[in-house]
């Protein structure tokens, strides 16, 4: 009797199996076949900046009195953000797109320095910046996609994401540059509603080029700021993007 109820459950399980692989109707069979198409976006970010901090720095005061300053700068945690734009949308062939999506994304960075010179005249004491950031990109995205299964389709996606800076101020202890450029790389999966194509999408962004404006040192008006300025010379952006597209 246990040997049957083993086998029936088997069996059963067996059937459920599949019949989750049955065909079922598609919603929207052919919007995939369009040439071109647009739609926009919304979503959520995680903004991190990596330092190069240069060590120990020497400076002179008015009086002549030299002082040494050993200075790490850090993001101390991941900083959430938003995005919003619009994409449009080329289709290569039957697996292949090309992907352009302009957007605006809003954040900001918790930037924490520290003096760890313990002679120093305000060693230990800790700094922090909040280095707010808006930045306007378009994505390049090439993606490839899986056959479509019912109403979903898994792809994966890689591309380019120039960017401007639109933030920054002459008073804040660091400065990012105006331009920056991303490498991305991700995936998602397309699921096709009665009425439009709903798209959730994970992707990693990491900026290219030293994002840090290594000229901000000459701008600032408080020489006691020079030390935190000075105390890194590269930086490079990352974030983790959490992306909703509606086409």
């Amino acid at each position: 009797m246990k040997r049957f109820l083993s086998y029936l459950l088997f069996l059963l399980t067996l059937a459920q199996g599949v019949r989750a692989q049955e065909r079922t109707v598609q919603n929207r069979p052919y919007t995939d076949l369009r040439p071109f198409h647009f739609g926009i976006l919304v979503g959520t970010n995680l903004q991190d900046l990596e330092f190069n901090n240069i060590g120990p720095q020497v400076f002179t005061d008015d009086q002549g009195v030299q002082h040494e300053y050993i200075i790490t700068a850090d993001q101390d945690r991941w900083d959430n953000g938003f995005q919003v734009g619009v994409l449009g949308e080329l289709r290569i062939n039957n697996s292949f797109q090309f992907r352009l999506a302009p957007a605006l994304y809003f954040g900001s960075r918790h930037v924490s320095f520290h003096n760890m010179n313990p002679l120093g005249t305000d060693s230990l004491i800790s700094r922090v910046q909040n280095l707010k950031s808006v930045y306007i990109g378009c994505a390049a995205d090439l993606i490839f996609s899986a056959q479509r299964f019912n109403n979903h389709r898994p792809y994966v996606m890689m591309g380019f994401n120039p960017m401007i800076n639109l933030s920054g101020s002459e008073s804040d202890y660091l400065k990012l540059k105006r331009y920056d450029l991303f490498f991305e790389a991700g995936l998602g999966c397309d699921f096709y509603l009665p009425f439009f194509k709903f798209r959730p999408e994970l992707k990693f962004m990491y900026g290219l080029t030293n994002s840090l404006e290594t000229n901000h040192a000459n701008h600032i008006k408080d020489k006691a700021m020079l030390p935190y300025t000075l105390s890194v010379n590269k930086a490079r952006s990352k974030m983790i993007v959490v992306t909703v597209y509606f086409e």
